[in-house]
C-alpha cells in the first residue's frame, strides 16, 4: 500500500508538472516538462529525504552531541524492531519532530532543540517513539516525496506567473493571464490537498503505534498536549514557516497561520488525538490491550 500511495504521488507530480508545462509553452512546454518531471520523480525517490532535512535546517548529531535523545531513539527502535536512524537536530525553540527516509533502512529522526529542553524524558520518548512508528508503518517515504511535490507545485506556480507578467511572449504562446493567475492560487491549494490526503490517517495511526512502541500512551498524550499549548502561545518555528512544504511532516503542526489556513489543516485535531490516547492508555490499565507493536504491556524505561 505505501508503495501503491507513492506512486500515485509521482503520477500527480507528472501529471502537475505536464499541465504548468503546457500553460507556459504550449505542447513543447508539456514535453520539456514531462522531462523535468521524469527527473523530479527520480530524485524525489533516492534524495527528498535529503531535501526535507536541509529545507528544515537539520544537523546530523552524535550520541556524543546529543547523548540522551540518542538513547531515546535508540532504545526505542530496538523495542520496535528497526534498525537505529539518523538522528537530527533543528534550532527551533518550538518543540516538534519528524522521520524521513526511503526506508527503515535509511530512516532518520528530526527533533527541535525546543523539544528537547521543554519536554520531559517520558515525553521525548513518547514523540520519538510516534515518529519511528511512522518509519515502521513506512509512511515516510510517501511524506518526504509529498513534501518535495508540494514544493515543486510551488515552484512552477510563481514560475508561470512570473512569466504571465515578464515574460514576452508573441500570438497565440502567450499565457492568459487570467490563467496564469488561477494556476498561481491552485498549484499551492493543490499542493495542500495532497499534503492533507496523506497526513490525517496517518497521524492517527502513527499515535497508536507510538503509544504501543513506548508502551504508555499518557506519555505521548502530554507531550502532544504541551506542544499544542507552546504553539498556540506563539513560539515559532522559523525553518518550517520558511519552508511550509515540509509542515505535514511534523507531530504537530509547526505553522503559526490561522484564519483561512485553518480550513487545510494537515493535521488531526489535536483533543481528538489525545482523547484517543487516554482512551488507549484505559484499555490498557484494564489488561484488554496487548501491543501490537512489540506484543508487550508496560511502559518502556
Amino acid at each position: 500500500m505505501s508503495y501503491f500511495r507513492t506512486g500515485l504521488l509521482l503520477a500527480a507530480l507528472t501529471a502537475l508538472f505536464m499541465v504548468v508545462g503546457q500553460a507556459l509553452g504550449g505542447q513543447q512546454g508539456m514535453i520539456i516538462a514531462l522531462v523535468m518531471a521524469v527527473g523530479m520523480n527520480f530524485f524525489s525517490y533516492w534524495f527528498s529525504d535529503r531535501m526535507v532535512l536541509s529545507m528544515s535546517g537539520a544537523r546530523e548529531v552524535s550520541a556524543a552531541e546529543a547523548p540522551n535523545l540518542y538513547e531515546i531513539v535508540g532504545h526505542l527502535a530496538a523495542r520496535a524492531g528497526l534498525p537505529m536512524p539518523r538522528v537530527y537536530l533543528i534550532e527551533s525553540d518550538q518543540p516538534n519532530a519528524f522521520a524521513t527516509g526511503r526506508d527503515p533502512a535509511h530512516a532518520a529522526v528530526a527533533a527541535t532543540t525546543g523539544l528537547l529542553r521543554m519536554l520531559s524524558r517520558e515525553e521525548i520518548a513518547g514523540v520519538m517513539a510516534h515518529e519511528l512508528a511512522h518509519v515502521k508503518h513506512r509512511d515516510i517515504l510517501t511524506m518526504s516525496i509529498a513534501a518535495t511535490i508540494s514544493g515543486a507545485i510551488g515552484m512552477l506556480g510563481n514560475l508561470l506567473m512570473f512569466s504571465s507578467m515578464f515574460g514576452r511572449h508573441d500570438g497565440e504562446n502567450r499565457p492568459n493571464p487570467i490563467a496564469a493567475m488561477a494556476m498561481m492560487i491552485l498549484a499551492p491549494l493543490g499542493a495542500t490537498l495532497i499534503q492533507m490526503a496523506i497526513s490525517r490517517s496517518r497521524e492517527f495511526e502513527a499515535d497508536r503505534g507510538g503509544a504501543e512502541i513506548c508502551g504508555d500512551p499518557l506519555w505521548l498524550a502530554s507531550a502532544l498536549a504541551k506542544i499544542e499549548g507552546i504553539a498556540r502561545g506563539g513560539v515559532p518555528n522559523y525553518p518550517a514557516e520558511h519552508n511550509p512544504a515540509t509542515a505535514h511532516m511534523y507531530i504537530a503542526n509547526p505553522l503559526s497561520g490561522g484564519g483561512l489556513a485553518g480550513l487545510f489543516r494537515t493535521h488531526p485535531v489535536m483533543e481528538e488525538r489525545i482523547a484517543r490516547l487516554e482512551a488507549m492508555a484505559g484499555a490498557m490499565q484494564a489488561g484488554s490491550y496487548v501491543t501490537r507493536a512489540t506484543g508487550r504491556r508496560g511502559p518502556w524505561g
